[in-house]
């Protein structure tokens, strides 16, 4: 069989998986955020917390619980890897510096898990399992919690309240990650991921010395890194490492894990707001996105440039036999569509044009279909931009699922558009005006301008990979990066939850001949077009010094 067709078979195959889930776990999803009821195990927690799940809040308020809740996640984070030099099962790692545990804590806390250490070269049993595991679990659940807001804002009317940040928290977690993480936890041991807590012990030996590995609750860590888009791995080579991917079908199988949710929130959307056509609407236009993408990717690293080429069967620099050319340029696109950040190749050894394939994804918003709830928020707002513009060239005042969408709603949704790419751009600028950062490149040119254009999209978009070659673990880069994945993450669940208080106060307007029908597949190609343009006009510039530079001069 060819590269290429084992790539097709392998995105179709992935396809056929992810529409048999769309529709139970969707409308699983839909029940668990709409039911009044609470199971024993969320009473405990509630009562621990000294939470009423039964209190409706606006969206101050529930702001003010993702604000806090986040808050005290980051400070109990950075304690526990300031103090893992004194904590049981550490391996013997001392504690983390403070920069880095700043830089990790705010990673994991905002659903980035941006990695500066080598995982099993620093962090314990401890910090891994009660720390980052946790981080992976909570943090997944804050970014559904709030599309689930966002979305109760379009379904609700004349109120501003917006259902309970730790009901909706708590569900998240107990509901629906954990059990799909455990079953995923299952099949990857069974296929070869490593499920322990031993110390670290010798392997063999490596250019004249002992090789040495440790162990760890690998699979189990594994399954909720893909599953809640968050990408921090148990070791530095991330799922390109045996004990975290073994093979082709855990591979797939984990690319699976990574989209699964993104792509059923749209069956829940459509659910809660009582039209499953405009749940359609979006996974019409996340799915157009992501195979568009991945076609292009394929195209791109399976394109022949010269007898090695020829040989290998594509561009294999930097990636794994066992995944191919197909199986390394579906995670690409995936991990990077997402919010998740796991690699299972390196991205600064794709073609120039790959490259840029995997920081355009990021810099689209991570919409398509974007991480655990934030992809959904995200493509809402992208949603309201363009039937603002089609009201625009109509001469109409722009409505969205019965709510208009006004100065208010607009300037919400442009401040949302806004942050992200500030945020990139300027801590790119900065750092390549000054000669410190400049100094951990590994590459010159359009090469070593992308390690950091690359490192800034990754942090501030909340996805946590590494285009490699870029010294990161310096005071400098663990700073900036942690202030971006701050920022990148908080900063526009600012607008979303204000945006959705705004919505939920509305009266729904009657639908008449000329409103929108924003469940056709017009809209779907306006709102294409929309998210295209956006990030286009945004990031083309610095596009043309990086990736776009190096793939024409290659």
């Amino acid at each position: 069989m060819s590269p290429v067709l084992a790539g097709v078979l392998q995105l179709l195959a992935l396809i056929a998986a992810l529409a048999l889930a769309y529709r139970p776990l969707g409308d699983y999803m839909a029940r668990v955020y709409s039911s009044d009821k609470h199971l024993r195990v969320e009473k405990w927690i509630y009562k621990g917390i000294g939470a009423n799940p039964d209190t409706e809040m606006r969206w101050p308020a529930y702001l003010r619980g993702v604000l806090a809740f986040s808050a005290v996640s980051v400070l109990f984070l950075y304690l526990l890897q300031r103090l893992q030099g004194s904590l049981p099962g550490s391996l013997g790692f001392k504690a983390i510096d403070p920069d880095q545990a700043f830089n990790t804590a705010a990673s994991f806390v905002a659903n980035t898990n941006w990695q500066s250490y080598y995982g099993e070269q620093a962090m314990g049993h401890v910090v891994q399992t009660a720390g980052l595991a946790v981080q992976n679990f909570v943090s997944a659940a804050v970014g559904i919690a709030v599309a689930v807001a966002l979305v109760r804002g379009f379904a609700r009317s004349r109120t501003g309240e917006l259902g309970n940040f730790w009901s909706d928290l708590v569900r998240g977690t107990i509901r629906v990650l954990i059990p799909i993480s455990v079953v995923g936890a299952i099949v990857l041991v069974a296929c070869g991921a490593i499920q322990n807590f031993s110390g670290i012990h010798s392997v063999g030996q490596f250019m004249g010395g002992s090789q040495q590995w440790n162990g760890g609750a690998v699979a189990s860590q594994e399954a909720i890194k893909e599953l809640g888009t968050n990408g921090g791995g148990y070791f530095n080579a991330n799922s390109a490492h045996p004990f975290e991917n073994p093979n082709g079908f855990t591979n797939l199988f984990e690319v699976f894990l990574i989209l699964v949710i993104p792509f059923a929130l749209t069956r829940t959307f459509g659910k809660m707001v009582g039209s499953v056509k405009q749940g359609y609407a979006i996974l019409a236009t996340m799915a157009t996105i992501w195979i568009g993408f991945t076609a292009l990717m394929m195209w791109t690293e399976f394109h022949h440039g010269g007898p090695a080429f020829d040989i290998a069967g594509g561009a294999m620099e930097g990636k794994e036999n066992r995944f191919g050319v197909g199986g390394s340029s579906i995670f690409a696109v995936a991990t990077t569509l997402t919010s998740t950040g796991a690699v299972d190749s390196f991205h600064s050894s794709f073609t120039g044009f790959g490259g840029g394939i995997t920081m355009l994804g990021m810099q689209l918003g991570e919409i398509a279909p974007g991480g655990t709830g934030s992809g959904l928020y995200g493509m809402l707002i992208m949603a309201i931009i363009a039937v603002f513009i089609a009201g625009l060239m109509v001469g109409r005042t722009p409505e969205y699922l019965g709510k208009k969408i006004g100065t208010r709603e607009i300037k919400f949704a442009a401040c949302y558009i806004l942050i992200t790419p500030a945020l990139v751009l300027i801590f790119t600028a900065v750092a390549m005006a000054l000669p410190t950062p400049r100094d951990s490149m590994l590459n010159s040119g359009a090469h070593g301008f992308s390690e950091i254009l690359y490192a800034y999209t990754s942090g501030a978009n909340n996805n946590g990979s590494a285009f490699a070659g870029l010294s990161a673990d310096t005071q400098w880069f663990n700073t900036t990066i942690g202030l971006a994945m701050l920022l990148g993450r908080f900063l526009p669940m600012v607008f979303v939850l204000a945006l959705a208080g705004s919505l939920a106060e509305q009266q729904p307007v009657p639908r008449t001949a000329g409103t929108l029908r924003t469940e056709k597949p017009l809209f779907t190609g306006l709102l294409v077009g929309t998210i295209l343009i956006v990030a286009g006009l945004t990031y083309f510039p610095a596009l043309a010094l990086g990736p776009l530079a190096e793939g024409l001069a290659s």
